[in-house]
């Protein structure tokens, strides 16, 4: 897993305004962020908009990442769900060729206690033939991981890290402090990567950084060792971006900042709907003075 120290971006999925996915885009934006020094991509997470992509589309989208990349760049792959055996047959049957983990979801909507919850990623762990990233995103899935079954999860050989968004610091500290040496914490919140860095975490999988890819991934490679000087400088030149990105919904904030720097259209697919218009005027008045 130590490619995956310091930055991956969450890459959107960039559509045309009849609303297929523009392919052409997609390449601009990765070599934009391989141009930037980032150190890997995941592919088709919930910034992705994975939710409304259908499965022809997500394998064409595997393989552009595959073929666009080129090895230059580790990729993860976003495979999760609410359906355990159906989870673990998309599993059995990935091409993970260019792969180098995959990024799993907590279920949602069904919301599973604990337990269930432990039984799922065992069955996905066991089931992969990559490593499994863990990712706690309470806001969405509707339920939350506790420290105790990330602890327990994390004694799996293939279960290796987690993505964190739960905001919560004092689970965060409680996970850094008790979880074996070969797991890594990663932040799932840009705002708060900076501080979960000081307190141990190993990186970040980033939604700002497919815009601002230099400036992201220098503030946590500047933390990671050890300048939170520098890191704090950039942390608060980007933090009013972080903010209104997030502000009228994920990733139309992005997809606006994205489309002012030509890289992609503004489109979404519903039932996400474009930002609206006090944001989009605010997004923008922050780019044209970052």
């Amino acid at each position: 897993m130590l490619p995956l120290i310091g930055t991956g971006v969450a890459v959107i999925t960039p559509f045309t305004e009849s609303g297929v996915v523009d392919f052409k885009a997609l390449d601009k934006i990765i070599e934009h962020l391989i141009y930037n020094k980032v150190e890997y991509l995941v592919v088709l997470g919930t910034t992705g908009e994975t939710a409304a992509v259908d499965t022809n589309e997500k394998a064409l989208i595997f393989d552009a990442f595959r073929k666009s990349s080129a090895s230059r760049l580790p990729l993860v792959a976003g495979i999760g769900g609410n359906n355990t055996t159906s989870v673990v047959e998309t599993l059995k049957q990935f091409d993970f060729s260019g792969y180098e983990a995959v990024l799993s979801v907590c279920p949602y909507y069904n919301k599973p206690n604990q337990s269930g919850i432990i039984k799922h990623y065992i069955a996905l762990a066991d089931a992969s033939p990559k490593p499994i990233i863990l990712y706690n995103v309470p806001g969405r899935t509707g339920v939350s991981m506790t420290a105790a079954t990330t602890l327990t999860l994390a004694q799996h050989p293939n279960i290796k890290a987690m993505k964190e968004a739960s905001g919560n610091l004092e689970q965060i500290m409680e996970i850094i402090a008790n979880k074996p040496e070969h797991f890594m914490l990663i932040s799932g919140d840009d705002a708060l990567t900076l501080s979960m860095l000081a307190l141990g975490a190993q990186g970040v999988i980033s939604v700002t950084a497919n815009a601002y890819p230099r400036q992201f991934s220098e503030m946590v490679r500047m933390a990671l060792t050890g300048n939170y000087k520098a890191a704090r400088d950039y942390h608060y030149q980007l933090l009013p971006m972080m903010q209104a990105i997030f502000a009228d919904g994920s990733p139309g904030g992005i997809k606006e900042i994205m489309k002012h720097l030509n890289l992609c259209e503004t489109r979404l697919r519903l039932p996400l709907d474009a930002v609206n218009e006090t944001v989009k005027e605010h997004l923008l008045h922050l780019a044209n003075n970052l």
